[in-house]
C-alpha cells in the first residue's frame, strides 16, 4: 500500500477508535438500566442473532441481524445498554466461526463502526421524537434506521476504499445500497417488537426471534441469487479473458518479438491507468487492448512486419492499415467495455499527425493515448528487426521530448516520474510461456492447389529516372550484367565461385560507392560470408547468418531488397564487446537463380542513409545475372574448386 493511502488508513482508523472509544466513556458515566432482566435476555437474543451472518458480493464482508437488536434497543433501553448489545454481538459475530481470523486493526475498526453508528441513530431517534415530534412514533424510528444505515454502510465503504484504492462512492453504491430495503424491514420489526412490549409485555415480543430467522434466510437466498450471478459474470469474463489470450497467440504466430512486449505494455498501462483514476470499464478495455492493439497487423504481409530495415512509402501504407483492421475484428467479440476505440486510435498523435483518423488531444480516449506512449517506451527500449535496443534512460527522454506532440503531457509526466519503478514491476513478472504453434512443422500429404502453382515472382527492376548521369548508370549497369552473363559463359568450366565473386565485386565498385562490400552464399539454410571487402571484414566473414533472421536472412527469405537498413542487426554481428562498427546503412538485393534466392550482395556504407534509391536500381540490375551465375557454378562440381581459396581470402580482407 502506497504510503498516503496508508497514512490515510491509519488516521482514519484512529479517529474511529477515538469516536467509539468517547461513545462508550459518555455511555458507561450515564449507565442506567430499568429492568436488567429485559436487558440480559435481549443480550441474550442478539448474541444468538449474531450466528445469522451472510457473506456479501464483491468484498469481503459479512451482514448480521444485529442491527435489528441495535433498532430495538434505541426504542426499549437506554444508550449505555444500547451500545453494550452491540459490542457484545460484534464480538461474537466476529469470533463465531469466522471465515478467516481478524486482525487486531480489523476488530478495532469493527467495534468502532458498531459504537459509533449505534450512538448516531440512538441521537437521530432521540431528536426527532424529543424536538421535532414532541413525541415516539414510526417517523423517528424510520430517520434512526436510515441513520445507522447510513453511517455504518459509509464506514465500511470508505475503510474498503482507502484499503483497495476504490472509489468510496462506487464501493457503497455497488456493494451496500441493495442493503437498503432489509433496513427497512428490520425497521418495521424493530417496531413490532416495541407494539408488543407496550400491549402485551416485552417476554411476548422474543417471539420477534423466529422472524428474525426468516429475514436471515431471506438474505442468504438473495446473496445466493447474487452469487450465482457473480460467477456466472465471472464466467463470461474468463470467456472474453481466453478470447484476448488466443487472439494475442495469433499476433504472437505472426511476430515473434510481440509476446514480450504486450505484457510489459500491459503491466505498464494497468499501473498509469490506477494513476489516472480510470473507471473500471476504461481499466478493463485498456487492459485488453493491451493485449490486442496489434491484431490487425494479421493483415499486413509478413515480410513487411518482420523488415530489419526501414519501410518504402508503399509498405507504409500497408502498415497504417492495421489499426483499422484490428478495430473491425474486435468489433465481432463484443466486449463488454470500450476496446475497439483504443485499438482504432493507438497510433493518433496528441497534435493530430496521427493515423487513421487524425484525432487531436483529449479527443483521442484516454485509454489510446496511455497505450501509444508505453507501446513507444518499451519498442524504443527492446530490440527491433531494425535497430538495437536503447539503453531505458535514453528511451525515456525521447518519449518525454514528444510530450504535447506525439503523446498526452499528463501521459509522459507519470512516465518520467515512474518509469524505474514500473520496469521494476515488470521485471518481477516473468512472461508465461505460450503454448507453441505448429508454425515450422512440414505437412508432407496434399498435391498442388487447385489453382496449380505460380512462377517464381522475379523482383521488378525500376524504369530508369529522368535525370541523364542516372541513365547512364543504369545503363552501364545492365550492360556490365551482361557482360558479366557473357563472361561466366565464354569461361565455361574453368569459372570458380571465387571467379564469379571476384568478378561481381570489380563490376559493383565501379557504380555503387560503398565502404565494405559481402556476398553470403546460402547453404543448408544457412548464408555464408563467401567474398568481403573494404572495413570490418573480419568481423563480416565470422558471421554465420541463419535465413529469415538479421537484415541479410530477411533479404534472402523474402527475396526482397533492403534500402539503408542497419548493419548491426545482422545475428552475431556485435555480440562480442570487443568488435566495434562504423558502419551505419546498408543495401542489400538477393542473388535469384532459377528458382529461388541463392545469394546476398549486401553492400555497407558508414554515413547514415548512405544510399539512393538510384544505387538500388543499379545493384538490381547488375546483380540480376550474378545469382544465375553462381548457381551455374553450384551446379559443375569441378567449378567450385575455387571455393575454399576464395573462402580465405575473403577472410584476409580482400
Amino acid at each position: 500500500m502506497p504510503w498516503a493511502r496508508q497514512l490515510g488508513f491509519r488516521v482514519y482508523i484512529a479517529g474511529m477508535a477515538l469516536a467509539a472509544f468517547g461513545c462508550f466513556a459518555f455511555a458507561i458515566l450515564h449507565w442506567q438500566s430499568t429492568d436488567p432482566v429485559k436487558f440480559v435476555c435481549y443480550l441474550v437474543a442478539a448474541l444468538l442473532a449474531s450466528s445469522f451472518k451472510v457473506s456479501l458480493p464483491g468484498i469481503e464482508g459479512t451482514l448480521s441481524m444485529n442491527f435489528l437488536f441495535t433498532l430495538i434497543g434505541i426504542l426499549e433501553m437506554s444508550l449505555p445498554e444500547t451500545l453494550l448489545i452491540g459490542l457484545v454481538s460484534v464480538l461474537a459475530q466476529s469470533y463465531w466461526k469466522p471465515a478467516r481470523r481478524l486482525k487486531l486493526v480489523q476488530l478495532a475498526f469493527n467495534v468502532s463502526q458498531v459504537t459509533i453508528c449505534s450512538a448516531a441513530a440512538y441521537g437521530a431517534y432521540k431528536f426527532v421524537s424529543i424536538y421535532l415530534l414532541h413525541g415516539a412514533g414510526p417517523l423517528a424510528l424510520l430517520v434512526a434506521a436510515i441513520t445507522h444505515f447510513i453511517v455504518g454502510t459509509a464506514a465500511m465503504a470508505t475503510i474498503i476504499g482507502l484499503t483497495e484504492d476504490k472509489v468510496v462512492e462506487k464501493v457503497w453504491t455497488e456493494s451496500y445500497l441493495w442493503l437498503f430495503p432489509y433496513y427497512m424491514v428490520g425497521a418495521a420489526i424493530a417496531g413490532l417488537v416495541s407494539f408488543l412490549n407496550r400491549h402485551i409485555g416485552w417476554q411476548a415480543s422474543l417471539l420477534v426471534l423466529p422472524p428474525i430467522y426468516l429475514l436471515y434466510r431471506s438474505y442468504r437466498l438473495y446473496l445466493g441469487k447474487l452469487e450465482a450471478e457473480k460467477q456466472h459474470a465471472e464466467k463470461v469474463s474468463g470467456l472474453h479473458l481466453r478470447t484476448i489470450e488466443a487472439l494475442a497467440l495469433a499476433i504472437e504466430a505472426k511476430d515473434h518479438t510481440t509476446g514480450e512486449h504486450l505484457q510489459r505494455v500491459r503491466i505498464y498501462a494497468m499501473e498509469l491507468a490506477r494513476e489516472l483514476r480510470l473507471t473500471e470499464d476504461e481499466t478493463e478495455a485498456l487492459r485488453a487492448a493491451s493485449v490486442l492493439h496489434d491484431i490487425g497487423k494479421l493483415a499486413v504481409p509478413e515480410h513487411i512486419i518482420s523488415k530489419p530495415g526501414k519501410l518504402t512509402p508503399e509498405e507504409f501504407e500497408k502498415m497504417k492499415i492495421h489499426p483499422i483492421v484490428g478495430a473491425e475484428i474486435l468489433e465481432q467479440v463484443d466486449f463488454p467495455y470500450p476496446v475497439v476505440p483504443i485499438v482504432r486510435a493507438h497510433h493518433e498523435k496528441w497534435d493530430g499527425s496521427g493515423y487513421p483518423n487524425g484525432l487531436r488531444g483529449e479527443d483521442i480516449p484516454i485509454g489510446a493515448r496511455i497505450l501509444s506512449a508505453v507501446d513507444c517506451l518499451d519498442a524504443l527500449a527492446s530490440d527491433r528487426q531494425y535497430r538495437r535496443a536503447l539503453p531505458l534512460d535514453e528511451a525515456m527522454a525521447k518519449v518525454a521530448s514528444e510530450s504535447g506532440i506525439s503523446f498526452d503531457p499528463r501521459v509522459v509526466e507519470i512516465l518520467e516520474r515512474r518509469y524505474v519503478e514500473l520496469e521494476r514491476l515488470a521485471t518481477e513478472h516473468p512472461l508465461q510461456a505460450p503454448p507453441k504453434l505448429s508454425t515450422d512443422i512440414k505437412v508432407e500429404r496434399g498435391l498442388a492447389p487447385a489453382a496449380g502453382f505460380a512462377e517464381a515472382e522475379k523482383p521488378v527492376v525500376a524504369s530508369p529516372g529522368a535525370a541523364t548521369d542516372f541513365v547512364t548508370t543504369l545503363a552501364a549497369a545492365r550492360r556490365e550484367a551482361h557482360a558479366l552473363s557473357e563472361f561466366g559463359l565464354k569461361l565455361g568450366t574453368s569459372l570458380s565461385l571465387d571467379d564469379t565473386l571476384s568478378l561481381l565485386a570489380v563490376r559493383v565498385k565501379q557504380l555503387v560507392p560503398h565502404d565494405s562490400m559481402a556476398v553470403y552464399v546460402l547453404r543448408n539454410k544457412i548464408l555464408v560470408p563467401e567474398f568481403v571487402s573494404g572495413e570490418n571484414f573480419r568481423l563480416f566473414s565470422s558471421l554465420r547468418i541463419p535465413i529469415g533472421e538479421g537484415l541479410s536472412g530477411w533479404v534472402a527469405q523474402n527475396v526482397k531488397a533492403i534500402l539503408n537498413g542497419n548493419p548491426s542487426v545482422e545475428p552475431g554481428y556485435l555480440n562480442d564487446p570487443t568488435k566495434y562498427s562504423t558502419l551505419r546503412s546498408a543495401l542489400a538485393v538477393p542473388l535469384e537463380g532459377t528458382s529461388s534466392a541463392v545469394a546476398v550482395l549486401a553492400l555497407y556504407r558508414a554515413r547514415q542513409d548512405g544510399f539512393s534509391h538510384d544505387d538500388l536500381k543499379v545493384l538490381q540490375a547488375i546483380g540480376s545475372q550474378a545469382g544465375v551465375l553462381i548457381e551455374e557454378v553450384f551446379k559443375h562440381p569441378r567449378r567450385d574448386s575455387g571455393i575454399e581459396d576464395s573462402a580465405k581470402g575473403a577472410r584476409a580482407g580482400r
